[in-house]
């Protein structure tokens, strides 16, 4: 498979580092999720093996099978298991109330294929399961740390609010934050955080 991110993940190095994203972390302990994860458009398994350390089932979904082999070889270095799985988001089978938790971290698609995942990902958490997600706002444009050069690949507020409407929102913000991950995200940067919680 060809694609831009297969070929970016090519690379030894882990382009967005190893660590967990701070906001997955924090929400983690906080909420203490635990049972059946998903990450979606999980690249090269940070944020997966992360959730497999505190004692998750973790699987890990990206369109980039040399981000997938990199998550299988830092879940092996930290001594946890991540079921890898080829997909694309377009074409996702979304099964229902099937996970925990869900999670995307700047994980940034089309419009319509934004609109698509948020649908499925409400289908598929579980009731009382949680969706946690960090992405750069429609804002994110002039900060120049990271993301999509591209508006359309970015995030509204909307989006979350509308979509997840009937969930209970447990933490919802826009405006900055620092991120340090690899060197591909680092500095100042325009985010939105949410956490929904899908009503029992």
């Amino acid at each position: 498979m060809n694609n831009h991110w297969n070929t970016r993940f090519l690379a030894e190095n882990y382009v967005y580092g190893t660590e967990p994203n701070v906001f997955i972390s924090e929400m983690q302990k906080k909420l203490q999720l635990s049972g059946d994860a998903l990450a979606i458009a999980e690249g090269e398994g940070r944020n997966a093996v992360f959730l497999a350390e505190q004692g998750m089932r973790v699987t890990s979904w990206d369109f980039a099978e040399s981000g997938l082999l990199k998550t299988g070889k830092l879940a092996e270095n930290k001594g946890v298991t991540v079921r890898t799985e080829l997909v694309d988001l377009n074409e996702a089978v979304w099964e229902k109330e099937r996970w925990d938790e869900i999670v995307c971290v700047f994980g940034h698609f089309p419009k319509e294929t934004r609109k698509k995942t948020l649908e499925g990902v409400k289908k598929a958490v579980k009731p009382g399961g949680y969706f946690v997600t960090e992405v750069y706002s429609i804002y994110q444009l002039p900060y120049k740390s990271g993301g999509p050069r591209d508006i359309n690949f970015l995030y509204s507020p909307e989006e979350f609010l509308q979509t997840f409407s009937d969930w209970r929102i447990v933490h919802f913000f826009m405006g900055e934050a620092i991120r340090h991950e690899g060197e591909l995200h680092t500095g100042l940067a325009h985010v939105i955080q949410f956490v929904g919680q899908k009503l029992e």
